[in-house]
């Protein structure tokens, strides 16, 4: 199973994602006039998340035999590199991106998982150099994933990455012919994408979790703000030089809460992009789980219900 593999035994997808108490699961149905609906959103508290029988007993309570499954990895899971695509036959391809990888990795590419993504080039330019994003994680823990769902008898069609799932959300909230910055905290880190035309074009993790953005001492929290500001700076001024032709519109911070606030006040009197937040109320159809209109659980959410509005990926 590769990280974007197709099975379209069951229409829809219901997500799942496994944080430090608990399993996230989300099912969302896309429709092409209306708002997408979340019609499932249930957290269950374990203190054993990855353990066979808290996931069997999440797949019972919800019937996940019904939908078709997809599950994110953790930040620290899994590398996303941006390499050079190479000029070689589409059937060769991931085979080529692996022998670029073999340096990259701090283990042996024979051990590796990996999947690629195109990041589009520019249609006007002379000549056009194309880059990719390979996604590697360890064959171990992939196998493990997909043991893990076999035995609790949860049906699972793909291992997704939350850059993809934050993808999925930047592409309802992108203004028609500009990029778009989106920028999320959760108990992991931070993680910035860029995306233009529904496209994936950059993406980095910070290193500073949303508890250090919650915490009382001013003194600390400006200096989480000051190195949030920092790498902003540094990968939007990297993303200008490489994609000139994309004019990005704003930097939107997703739901925080309260720790948003003064992250928003700072942001937007450090950087040249207007900064905004985002209320997934504004996006989605919330009628059939109403809680989810508190920014907290939104917050808990956020890529877990990103990954719920996959659509299937290009073959490449």
């Amino acid at each position: 199973m590769g990280f974007f593999s197709k099975n379209n035994k069951i229409a829809g997808w219901m997500s799942t994602s496994f944080q430090s108490d608990g399993i996230c699961v989300v099912h969302v149905a896309r429709h092409s006039s209306a708002l997408p609906t979340v019609e499932l959103l249930e957290f269950f508290s374990f203190a054993e998340p990855l353990a066979v029988a808290s996931l069997e007993k999440m797949a019972k309570a919800i019937h996940a035999d019904r939908y078709q499954c997809t599950t994110l990895l953790s930040l620290g899971d899994y590398q996303i590199l941006s390499v050079d695509a190479p000029t070689v036959p589409p059937e060769e391809l991931k085979a080529a991106i692996r022998w670029r990888l073999k340096d990259m990795l701090d283990y042996h590419i024979d051990d590796a998982t990996v999947d690629v993504m195109d990041i589009p080039v520019d249609k006007n330019a002379p000549v056009r150099t194309r880059s990719m994003f390979a996604v590697a994680a360890r064959n171990q823990l992939i196998q493990q994933r997909q043991l893990l769902f076999a035995q609790a008898k949860a049906p699972l069609s793909v291992i997704d990455v939350p850059e993809m799932a934050q993808r999925n959300i930047a592409q309802l909230i992108e203004p028609e012919g500009r990029g778009l910055a989106l920028l999320s905290f959760g108990a992991e880190g931070g993680l910035l994408t860029v995306t233009y035309s529904g496209e994936l074009y950059l993406s980095r993790h910070i290193d500073i979790a949303l508890a250090q953005l919650e915490q009382a001492d001013e003194v600390q929290r400006t200096e989480s703000y000051d190195r949030i500001t920092l790498e902003l700076q540094r990968s939007l001024d990297h993303f200008d030089r490489q994609y000139h032709f994309i004019t990005l519109s704003k930097l939107v911070l997703g739901p925080m809460g309260e720790a948003g606030a003064g992250l928003l006040q700072y942001l937007a009197a450090n950087l040249y992009l207007p900064v905004d937040t985002l209320n997934l109320e504004a996006i989605l159809d919330m009628s059939k789980v109403p809680d989810l209109r508190q920014v907290t659980l939104q917050q808990r959410f956020f890529l877990t219900i990103g990954a719920a509005l996959r659509h299937e990926e290009k073959s490449l």
